[in-house]
């Protein structure tokens, strides 16, 4: 009989090996491109598990973001990874707490998260235990991080508003229409500042002509106008794309095209605006001048429904929306009533005076008739009177020649721009040809994109200055002068003697009553330049004149008193 074999002991299983992941962060993209702090807190963390007899079973690396929040791509894959069930691994190992985060409130939140899915958070430089006195260090160190953090971002916001004071760029993609150049060199730092970059700078002063002059037989745009007009023509943006309203809404209130950009506007995190106290304005080359950004501000503030409300664009009533009591400010109002035949009359009151009664304001009531005859007679027989217009156009015409020499040095820089990248790709194409240049090369194919785009660019914003200049036509002389006046003097009437309110709002966009003898007519120069043109339907003769003056009420002799019928 053969002898069974013994039985083979019991094997107790050892103490599962820990499962760690590596977490890596820097704050800035310069730090994760040139410093070595990623690789150190690989080597370092590694050497710790190793130690502890660890496996490392996932890495994180955050290149370039900061621990003040938890906006971290790679932080919220970690954070998933932990809080399945059963978690992927069971320690979290970082260089310091403040890798983690630098906020104390969030950082206990996602430690009590993690310890609830059985994961622990580990230092290798601040190694402490769960007893009551290590949880009570470590919030103390968190805290100073936190409080470190703000200190540190503090001096750099302060340090970088007056970077910017002095003229230098700070960074991020500057607006369009400029290009960041190098300006000077102090030690191993290179200052740099915006200049005008000619390719898209010709697209803000398109945007900002559309809004004061428009385009074609069309008036002076709108913002969702413009952007449509930009996007039928093929007007690319700066990255090739399509124009949204908000980007040109943008160029259009932006300060930095007249000379002035401003830093620190926005809370980086809120997203919501500063007090301008806190700004730091950085001086720019202008694009355009002042008078044009404050006309655009004017416009925009009147078309918006916060400032003027639909009725004093659609109502009826001729001097609605532009009529006021040089008293008070307050609009002039219809008010309506019977005389003493039965017959109804209509009046101009001041709308705080009937509300408020003689001790709101002492304001005018003025009938109707009266007013709208005495506005569009001093129209017709003072504003546009031939001799008039040649002496308010003098200066604007000198303005013009200025603006059309300054154009046909865009459309040369333009032009050598577009040569100088087809003769890049000439070169390109010829190394390809050679063998010189391997097809394979990845970069290739972006660097044929980029010269092509910016060809093309080039290539189409020339034509469209060029058509500008060509549009712009011959001198404005006094025979056409004449004509224009007379052209709109008819406009500004239909048939049957009744007046056309979108003649006369082009012509005088605000009447101010003081008494029942005298008022005032306010307008624009660039609305009544573009209004004789289009009466005249001589566009060509006043395409790119800008206005310099906002008001063409040049003095007291430009208003005369009503008559007395």
């Amino acid at each position: 009989m053969t002898d069974a074999a013994p039985a083979s002991p019991d094997v107790t299983a050892g103490p599962a090996i820990a499962k760690a992941a590596l977490y890596l962060r820097v704050s800035t993209g310069r730090q994760a491109e040139s410093d070595l702090s990623i690789p150190d807190q690989r080597r370092q963390n590694t050497a710790y598990c190793v130690a502890k007899g660890w496996d490392v079973a996932a890495e994180f690396v955050e290149p370039g973001n900061t621990a003040t929040d938890d906006r971290r791509p790679a932080f919220q894959t970690m954070i998933d990874a932990a809080l399945v069930k059963p978690p992927t691994f069971t320690v979290i190992v970082v260089h310091s707490f403040s890798r983690f985060f630098r906020d104390q409130f969030q950082f206990e939140f996602y430690v009590r998260k993690l310890a609830k899915n059985g994961v622990r958070l580990i230092s290798i430089t601040q190694d402490l235990g769960d007893d009551p006195m290590s949880v009570m260090m470590r919030q103390i160190m968190t805290l100073f991080d936190e409080y470190q953090s703000k200190e540190n971002a503090k001096h750099t916001l302060r340090a970088m508003k007056e970077n910017a004071r002095q003229g230098y760029w700070n960074g991020a993609l500057p607006p369009i229409g400029y290009r960041i150049v190098a300006a000077e060199q102090r030690g191993a730092k290179i200052k740099k500042k915006l200049e005008i970059d000619p390719i898209h700078a010709d697209t803000v002063r398109l945007i900002y002509r559309l809004a004061l002059n428009g385009g074609g037989d069309r008036g002076p745009m709108g913002i969702k106008s413009i952007t449509t007009y930009l996007n039928e023509r093929d007007v690319r943006t700066r990255d090739g794309g399509r124009w949204g309203i908000a980007s040109v809404h943008q160029i259009l209130t932006r300060t930095t095209y007249i000379g002035q950009h401003r830093f620190n506007t926005r809370d980086h995190k809120t997203r919501t605006a500063k007090p301008e106290a806190e700004h730091a304005v950085m001086d720019v080359p202008p694009i355009i001048t002042e008078a044009e950004f404050e006309a655009v501000q004017a416009a925009l503030k009147a078309r918006s429904p916060q400032w003027m409300p639909p009725r004093a664009v659609s109502g009826p009533t001729l001097l609605t929306g532009i009529c006021f009591c040089a008293f008070c400010g307050g609009a002039m109002t219809l008010r309506t009533g019977k005389g003493s035949a039965g017959g109804m009359y209509r009046y101009y009151t001041c709308s705080t005076k009937a509300r408020q009664g003689e001790r709101g304001c002492r304001g005018l009531t003025v009938p109707m008739d009266k007013l709208d005859r005495a506005v569009v007679n001093h129209l017709e027989w003072r504003l546009l009177d031939p001799a008039r217009l040649t002496t308010m156009m003098d200066q604007l015409l000198e303005r013009r020649e200025e603006w059309n020499e300054r154009r046909r040095g865009h459309i040369a820089e333009l032009r050598k721009r577009a040569a100088e990248a087809e003769a890049k790709l000439k070169r390109l194409y010829e190394a390809i040809e050679n063998g010189v240049v391997d097809m394979a090369d990845p970069s290739l194919k972006d660097r044929i994109a980029e010269l092509t785009a910016v060809r093309d660019q080039a290539q189409a914003d020339a034509e469209r200055a060029t058509s500008a200049v060509e549009r712009l036509g011959p001198a404005i002389t006094p025979d056409s002068l004449r004509r224009f006046a007379l052209a709109a003097r008819r406009k500004l009437r239909n048939e049957d003697g009744t007046y056309r309110r979108d003649h006369l709002r082009a012509l005088a966009q605000r009447v101010e009553v003081v008494d029942p003898s005298e008022i005032r007519i306010m307008g624009s120069k660039t609305e009544l330049l573009r209004t004789l043109v289009a009466a005249a339907s001589v566009e060509s003769a006043a395409v790119g004149v800008r206005s310099f003056i906002p008001k063409w009420r040049a003095g007291e002799d430009s208003n005369s008193r009503p008559p007395d019928s």
